[in-house]
């Protein structure tokens, strides 16, 4: 299997800037260092310095066309350069090419592994269609998807200002003199050449900064990298989120239109606790200055709304970070430095903004949140045991009073200390130690049962005992912390492998990829959103569809420009909000799989259908052309009046026109019916039916009928079928046989087992190997080719299908001793129904007479219903 070949763009703003020139350029610079390069199709314009750059490069003959020439793509694949020079990416292909876009070819030459050097204009771009048409007035009718784009390998931005385009122009370097003045006054004014020109630097910028976040998230890189100004404003849903929102879009439009991305943690302190309902008012207020909104959670206390924070703005790389001074009050401020404070020291090289308002400080003092990495259930139990450990240490001391001295009492309740910070943490420990020394000086120091200390030493032991306290119970948080991490990390780790697992290995992943994300993160919905025509349209969901919109989302991760992975039932912790884009970037890749399988398809289909038109017009071709000439030459010899013909000769050539005739009716026939087959427009009209009365009427149409010998038994039960269409199908099966079996004579044989009944034509013909017996039953197949050189190939077909309709089966099976037998297979019919005595009595058939089934049938027949059946070979 070939690598796939590298695809480099040369995009431009508007015609005429040089990217034809630039792609020669490098075409010869590769040429040069010894690389194979051949020209497969460059436009010159006429333009001379580009033609003096073609000459002397080796090209490959275009395709001719009503036109003038397109991309010979097979003399390509034929030649098989290492690089091959396509111009003009967007352009559409002249009718009855292999393809119907240039960008389709080049594809096909990628898929080839021959690398592709090719060009387009930023107005030929999917997304920018009508954007470029509300610019210039102008609208462009050969567009290529931006997804083929963003796919190459490289991308190189050929620029020039408008003004040295436009002196180009009037020089005569791109357009013939005649319409210069034209293009200057219209498409090529200066106006609309900026706005182009803007278009093309934002649309490169765009993919350049998607390949660096992809880069970042490969690398797993974190720190800033200042090449593009983002701002993140951080929200409260308080009174002065409006103040510190407007502030940060004045910084961000001074930054030169930097990004502007708005950001709400909840649940904790300072940025978090917003008013019910504030994060809907935040999430128009930041539409409204055209910010992104976003949600992520952060841990309990001001230290997890920090990480959150900090994290979020790691994430998208962002270059300055703008929040609200606190409210609350200096005093406050004592027992905790707050979030602006901690957000300063540790936001490293990202710029902090700190906007000051009419709130700040004056919230009323509130104690700072103990934050624990213990789980609840172990805190609880902390708190439990930091009053019965230093309790039953007690009692133990004051019990053992006799045999132990001081020094034994300290180290139990320094070993009640030590366990309770190992279970609770800082807080139990703390007051383990606090109640610990308590009582050890009230009970086990002298004086007894004083809370006096008369020795130094002991109060060293309860300054000791909670020095220890602290420091164990720091030891353990961040041991219960760096647990957490590690568990999170394996979770993380397995969530992705999962992930991958499911993008590598389903045919169609994207469901099953969206559902594992929403039983992971514990969504209500989950959904894969891309922007198309001005609205969002959902590609694929997990749950109930809820939204429809990014906005109306509780999580929202862009994948890229006009995709978004949303989320509906819980924002998400910004950790988790990260992993989720890395998710994004696997669903993009299960989309571009998914999306390349279905092309796929289509193009394998569409080669299909051409093969099968070809071969269908071959066909025909050679069955109308034989008979139409055979019908031309007997009528021609009947009307010469200078051919004397006696009766005998009159009556041959009157037997050839009504012989072709009929080859006609028949190739018509079998054209209508594997059509109608092929709608599903055919009914049949069933009864019971014997094989016998079926095959005897079926070979009185068929030529050669002699060679024929029936060997069916008299008792065999009658079946179920429609017998019209079961005598077509006799007829094309003995008329198959006939045709290929090698001359020898065919047999007819019938048999009934187990609720069916079976006809087998056999003949003793040359046979069809096993592995090619299914494509008999092809339409246009004879033992497995198309060459159109014995019919049209649609009697098996059309025998199979009408069998199917009846409920039966069509198969084919050696002949012992050398041969093939086709063997139909038909339900056998009830038994056939008595009328009572008020219906005259007698046994009579349980259907309609054969007459009115001939009529009701799907066979089509022309003429009276009394006239014989004619069997269509």
């Amino acid at each position: 299997m070939h690598q796939r070949g590298e695809l480099r763009i040369h995009l431009g703003a508007a015609p005429g800037v040089g990217k034809t020139y630039a792609m020669l350029c490098e075409a010869r610079r590769r040429a040069e260092r010894g690389t194979d390069v051949v020209v497969g199709l460059v436009e010159t314009h006429g333009r001379a310095r580009t033609a003096e750059l073609l000459a002397g490069l080796e090209s490959v003959p275009r395709r001719p066309t009503r036109f003038g020439g397109e991309l010979d793509v097979a003399a390509v694949l034929a030649r098989r350069p290492e690089v091959v020079l396509v111009d003009e990416l967007a352009h559409t292909n002249a009718a009855g090419s292999g393809n119907a876009k240039r960008w389709q070819d080049i594809d096909e030459l990628l898929a080839a592994g021959i690398d592709v050097l090719s060009t387009v204009n930023v107005q030929h771009l999917e997304s920018l269609n009508d954007v470029v048409e509300r610019i210039t007035g102008v609208r462009q009718r050969e567009t290529v998807p931006d997804e083929f784009v963003r796919r190459a390998d490289q991308i190189e931005l050929v620029d020039i200002t408008p003004e040295a385009l436009r002196r180009r122009m009037a020089h005569g370097n791109v357009y013939a003199a005649e319409k210069v003045d034209a293009a200057l006054a219209n498409y090529f004014q200066v106006g609309n050449l900026i706005a182009l020109r803007e278009l093309a630097l934002l649309w490169v910028a765009d993919e350049v900064d998607t390949a660096l976040q992809r880069h970042r998230a490969e690398k797993h890189i974190s720190e800033t990298w200042e090449t593009r100004e983002r701002v993140v404003v951080a929200l409260t849903g308080g009174p002065e989120s409006e103040t510190v929102l407007r502030r940060a879009t004045r910084i961000a439009k001074r930054a030169g239109q930097a990004d502007l991305l708005a950001v709400h943690v909840l649940r904790g302190d300072g940025l978090a606790g917003a008013p019910v309902g504030a994060t809907n008012a935040l999430r128009r207020l930041a539409d409204d200055v055209g910010a992104s909104f976003h949600t992520v959670v952060g841990d309990s206390g001001a230290g997890g709304v920090t990480d959150a924070l900090l994290e979020f703005a790691r994430g998208v790389n962002a270059t300055q970070l703008v929040l609200g001074t606190s409210r609350r009050s200096r005093l406050a401020r004592v027992f905790d430095e707050g979030i602006g404070a901690r957000v300063i020291r540790e936001s490293g090289s990202i710029d902090v903004h700190m906007v000051t308002h009419a709130s700040a400080g004056a919230s009323a003092l509130r104690l700072p949140r103990l934050h624990s990495a213990i789980p609840l259930d172990r805190r609880v139990l902390g708190w439990v045991l930091a009053v019965l450990g230093p309790a039953a240490a007690t009692l133990l001391g004051a019990s053992l009073d006799e045999i132990v001295g001081l020094s034994t009492d300290v180290v139990l309740f320094f070993l009640a200390t030590i366990v309770v910070a190992l279970v609770g943490g800082l807080g139990p420990a703390l007051l383990a130690a606090l109640l610990g020394g308590l009582l050890l000086n009230f009970f086990l120091t002298p004086p007894l049962y004083s809370l006096t200390i008369s020795e130094p030493e002991n109060a060293i032991t309860v300054v000791a005992m909670l020095i220890v306290a602290v420091l164990v119970a720091l030891v353990v948080d961040r041991a219960a912390r760096r647990g957490e991490q590690a568990a999170r990390a394996r979770t993380e780790a397995a969530l992705l492998a999962s992930f991958a697992r499911t993008v590598l290995t389903r045919a169609d992943p994207l469901p099953r990829l969206l559902q594992k994300v929403r039983e992971a993160f514990g969504l209500r919905c989950v959904a894969l959103l891309e922007h198309e025509d001005g609205e969002w349209r959902r590609v694929a969901t997990s749950g109930p569809p809820e939204c429809g919109r990014p906005e109306d989302a509780d999580v929202d991760v862009p994948v890229e420009p006009g995709l978004h992975l949303i989320g509906t039932g819980r924002s998400l912790p910004a950790h988790d909000r990260r992993l989720l884009e890395t998710v994004g970037g696997q669903a993009l890749l299960a989309l571009r799989s998914q999306r390349a399988g279905e092309e796929a398809l289509r193009a394998q289909r569409r080669a299909e259908i051409n093969e099968t038109r070809g071969a269908l017009l071959s066909a025909v071709g050679h069955d109308l052309r034989t008979p139409l000439t055979s019908i031309k030459a007997a009528v021609g010899s009947l009307r010469d009046p200078l051919l004397r013909l006696s009766g005998t000769d009159r009556a041959e050539l009157l037997e050839t026109v009504e012989e072709s005739a009929d080859r006609l009716t028949g190739l018509v026939d079998n054209l209508l019916d594997s059509s109608r087959l092929a709608s599903g427009a055919v009914e049949p009209l069933l009864e019971r039916v014997g094989y016998d009365e079926v095959a005897a009427r079926a070979l009185l149409g068929v030529p050669d009928a002699a060679r024929v010998r029936l060997e069916i038994p008299g008792d065999l039960p009658a079946v179920t079928a429609d017998a019209g269409l079961l005598e077509r199908v006799v007829a094309n099966l003995v008329d198959n046989a006939l045709r290929h079996g090698g001359g020898a004579p065919v047999v007819l044989r019938a048999s009934a087992h187990e609720g069916r009944a079976e006809l087998r034509v056999v003949d003793s013909g040359p046979g069809v190997p096993k592995k090619r017996r299914e494509k008999l039953f092809a339409p246009f197949q004879r033992l497995g080719d198309r060459r159109a050189t014995g019919g049209a190939g649609l009697g098996l077909s059309v025998a199979r299908g009408l069998t199917e309709v009846m409920s039966g089966t069509l198969t084919a099976e050696d002949t012992p001793g050398g041969g093939l037998t086709l063997v139909v297979s038909l339900p056998v019919a009830p038994p056939p129904t008595l009328r009572g005595p008020a219906d005259g009595g007698g046994l009579v058939v349980g259907s309609p007479p054969r007459e009115e089934v001939v009529r009701a049938g799907s066979d089509d027949r022309a003429g009276s219903p009394d006239d014989p059946p004619r069997v269509r070979p």
